[in-house]
């Protein structure tokens, strides 16, 4: 019998009946085909791969991470609660030492949801692998964090969660956001004040090859975790870099996608985009699940694979080259743009234009944060949908200090409610949420 090097648990849950549309790439089928592929393989056959069955996760797990707008059962259905539970009851396993990396392939997707959530953007409403994180630091102490977020599509919803956050790593790489959804993720979005450096983009152009991607992961992405040295390696793992994704412009392949993972060693990864339905999921994964078991993945090549038509050119290697050089500079020098950036300022600010792309609608945000030389600071987000909702959001963080703290709750409990309909409070030392309403 095979059995697996590396102790490596599954949870599939293909969300039946939840789907943008009867045709959209975002349904049920993403998932289906890789389960056919997975049994025709006899990968559940083989020593030391098992299978979970996915969780549900409570209302108390998405208040940790979310303010959403009206409130949690407005903005997910059932569909979402189990593929949040899916990625959870995966975290468990690994922090119960039931397996030693875990893979959770769900769906809905969660990296465009941000830390305010009034409906769907992106095809994602809640950010699963945020909720998975901060119940594992709630339940287990779990501290430092770092998200390598391998999807196509820069993962602004993750990225909007953890710009404060100092003990989030959230690295993305992904086709450069001039040329894709949602445009966004530049190599100067490094994070707030107080975190900045541990927010890092890697746009890649679009053509970027197999070659490509591991050139990003040796040359920025692995000396960076080997200093921050995290507790957990989160890979949000979406799949749509593969060269047949009829969304995007890229060419990695099943067999690079394997590589990758090998060398990344996550200790769980994700599922998030991917929309070759046939071409591409079934093969990737399948390459994943043998990476992450440290088992031969050799053999898995998609039958339209080609290296020579999807080598990449001199200018796309050269480009990748000079960013990789960029974000070891941000990142080197770290310090010293948090004491720039922190000079002489007592309130940061910053506004946003969210648009809500699935649901068809725009969100304006204005953000404060206390600059705080304590803690990561306490934040409040002015938050308004036009003809809809008008909230007012404060975030106290996980390591808050007293100061930070008092400040949040008199935000919170003295702001008069005016044009607001909600005021709501994230109260993390204490692991609270709170609400005001007219």
């Amino acid at each position: 019998m095979l059995k697996a090097k590396t102790h490596t648990g599954l949870v599939f849950f293909p969300a039946y009946d939840w789907a943008i549309s009867a045709t959209h790439p975002e349904r049920e089928e993403r998932l289906l085909y890789t389960q056919d592929q997975i049994s025709e393989e006899g990968l559940l056959d083989v020593e030391g791969i098992d299978e979970f069955k996915a969780g549900v996760v409570d209302i108390e797990d998405v208040q940790r991470v979310h303010f959403c707008v009206p409130d949690a059962r407005s903005v997910m259905t059932e569909s979402h609660f189990i593929s949040a539970g899916g990625a959870k009851t995966i975290g468990k396993a690994k922090m119960d030492g039931l397996v030693d990396r875990g893979f959770a392939l769900v769906r809905p997707p969660g990296h465009h949801a941000m830390r305010v959530v009034h409906g769907g953007r992106g095809f994602c409403n809640v950010n699963n692998e945020a909720i998975m994180i901060e119940y594992l630091r709630h339940a287990y102490g779990i501290d430092r964090v770092a998200i390598i977020d391998t999807d196509c599509h820069h993962g602004d919803g993750t990225q909007d969660i953890y710009w404060h956050d100092p003990d989030t790593l959230f690295i993305s790489m992904h086709q450069d956001g001039r040329t894709l959804f949602p445009g966004t993720g530049f190599n100067n979005e490094t994070g707030g004040p107080t975190a900045a450096g541990t927010t890092l983009n890697i746009p890649l152009p679009p053509y970027t090859s197999e070659e490509g991607f591991l050139t990003v992961l040796e040359k920025a992405v692995l000396p960076i975790l080997q200093e921050f040295k995290p507790d957990l390696i989160i890979n949000s793992a979406g799949q749509d870099n593969h060269f047949t994704d009829p969304l995007t412009n890229m060419n990695f392949s099943a067999k690079g996608y394997a590589d990758l993972t090998s060398r990344l060693k996550p200790d769980i990864a994700v599922l998030e985009g991917g929309y070759s339905i046939e071409s591409a999921l079934p093969y990737v994964n399948v390459g994943l699940i043998l990476a992450m078991a440290g088992m031969d993945y050799s053999h898995v090549v998609e039958p339209e694979y080609s290296a020579e038509r999807l080598r990449q050119g001199p200018s796309i290697t050269a480009t990748i080259e000079r960013t990789c050089q960029q974000v070891i500079d941000t990142w080197n020098d770290r310090q010293n743009i948090r004491i720039r950036m922190q000079e002489n300022v007592i309130y940061a600010e910053r506004n946003n234009t969210v648009f809500y792309d699935t649901d068809g609608f725009y969100e304006t945000q204005h953000e404060t944060l206390q600059v705080c030389r304590q803690c990561s600071g306490v934040l409040k987000i002015d938050s308004s949908v036009e003809r809809k909702m008008r909230v007012l959001a404060v975030h106290i963080p996980r390591k808050a200090c007293e100061n930070c703290r008092k400040t949040g709750y008199q935000w919170f409990e003295k702001t008069d409610m005016g044009s607001y309909d909600m005021i709501l409070l994230q109260d993390r030392p204490e692991d609270q949420y709170r609400v005001r309403k007219k």
